[in-house]
């Protein structure tokens, strides 16, 4: 009899209490999809795409195949594809040595006496060789992206694109007890007057009035005679430009563990760093130095199975011409959670409540429950990433705002309510 009551009433417990569960998210959704259509989203453009990983289950969609305006999730892209093609640690620069000369060339690396990472491992090996021949040819970019504000080029988080950056592509300008400059190199650029700008458009001349009490960092402007220059005046001895290279197997230098750029990248939402790494990725897949060998390559291998292609046009996400779908950002974080342990992982996202782009937004209570990227222009705001649920369920989710009017705070305001009701119900 026991046995009997057992074989009938327990799948009858489970069928009623897995009907529960079903009614449950048939409320949750329908309310989250009333929220989107007739609450505070209804006066912009709202994309969202929520996914279980381990039942394969895609929990909610709402436009979540439509193109957004990505801005920083690009980022998000940058990372897998970096993570494909970068090695473990980074390419300092590739090389030959003929007799006594060294001939180098960039790789894009973004790392040399950059202000956070100070990483000196090209300097003093370049430094163990006379004569030196630097080649600047490999380069075939433009200095900034497509779809790039020109009016931001003095600000620091437009700092150009090179083959051959040094000190981050920026000079440090502090002003406390005394002026700091770095690079000193630029030490007489400063022009110690007020100005809307902080650089001449076309010339590396600087405004810094001379009783300013702050720290600056200002994109200088490249060209491979001031990589020569640079190099220069830290190595005490002249660096000639050259048209050629010798035809020999060429040798890379190897540098600090990439790991650390990747953190910087997404916890800062550190654009140089962002477009470095694509043409690091280049220059690991040929001698040209051109981040959209690095895009057109991974989507055409890596993402051949992506339902909605995006139009990806730079690693950072400032330009206003990247397209990309919810459900692609979901595509590519679920790669990510597939091949990297968590723990790894997520130390690339900024996480809820404590750590860059989002230690002030979506906190946990008291643990973080976000781990994701943040995508912010004028009229956007996007997240994209993990959250870990009450219940112990890790989900990828992707939530894309454009073209709305009010501050991004009051759209992070309007989201904090639904992540939270998300990781609570599941």
């Amino acid at each position: 009899m026991k046995y009997l009551l057992k074989f009938f009433v327990l799948p009858i417990l489970l069928v009623v209490l897995g009907g529960c569960a079903a009614s449950r998210d048939t409320r949750f959704k329908k309310k989250l999809t009333k929220a989107l259509e007739t609450g505070k989203f209804n006066d912009h453009f709202t994309g969202i795409f929520i996914y279980e990983p381990q039942l394969k289950d895609t929990l909610f969609k709402k436009n979540s195949g439509h193109y957004f305006t990505p801005a920083s999730n690009t980022k998000i892209f940058t990372l897998y594809s970096s993570i494909q093609l970068v090695p473990d640690a980074v390419p300092v620069l590739k090389y030959s040595v003929q007799g006594d000369t060294l001939y180098m060339e960039g790789t894009g690396n973004p790392t040399t006496l950059h202000p956070y990472f100070k990483d000196s491992t090209g300097i003093h090996f370049i430094k163990n060789y006379d004569p030196i021949m630097y080649f600047p040819h490999s380069f075939r970019e433009n200095h900034f992206a497509p779809g790039w504000a020109w009016e931001d080029y003095d600000g620091y988080y437009s700092a150009e694109r090179t083959g051959f950056p040094l000190y981050g592509n920026v000079l440090h300008i502090e002003q406390t007890d005394s002026l700091i400059v770095h690079p000193q190199f630029f030490r007489d650029s400063l022009l110690p007057e007020e100005n809307n700008w902080n650089r001449i458009l076309d010339n590396n001349l600087f405004y810094f009035e001379e009783d300013r009490i702050d720290t600056l960092e200002i994109p200088f402007k490249n060209s491979p005679k001031l990589t020569k220059d640079l190099l220069e005046n830290l190595l005490g001895r002249e660096i000639q430009l050259t048209d050629s290279l010798p035809v020999v197997q060429k040798k890379i230098l190897y540098g600090i563990a990439t790991d650390s750029v990747y953190r910087r990248m997404m916890l800062e939402s550190d654009n140089f760093l962002a477009e470095q790494l694509l043409i690091m990725g280049s220059a690991m897949l040929s001698d040209t130095l051109k981040s959209s060998i690095a895009r057109e390559f991974v989507l055409e291998t890596y993402l051949s199975d992506l339902k909605h292609p995006p139009r990806w046009v730079d690693g950072s996400g400032l330009s206003r011409y990247n397209l990309f779908t919810p459900e692609s950002m979901v595509h590519v974080l679920n790669k990510l959670y597939q091949d990297i342990p968590k723990e790894r992982l997520f130390s690339f996202f900024p996480s809820g409540g404590e750590t860059g782009t989002l230690e002030d937004w979506f906190a946990g209570n008291p643990e973080p429950y976000i781990f994701a990227k943040t995508g912010t222009l004028g009229n956007t705001y996007c997240l994209s990433g993990y959250m870990l649920t009450k219940s112990g369920k890790t989900l990828i989710f992707s939530f894309m705002n454009n073209h709305f009017k009010a501050s991004s705070t009051v759209i992070k305001e309007r989201m904090q309510p639904i992540l939270e009701q998300l990781r609570d119900r599941y």
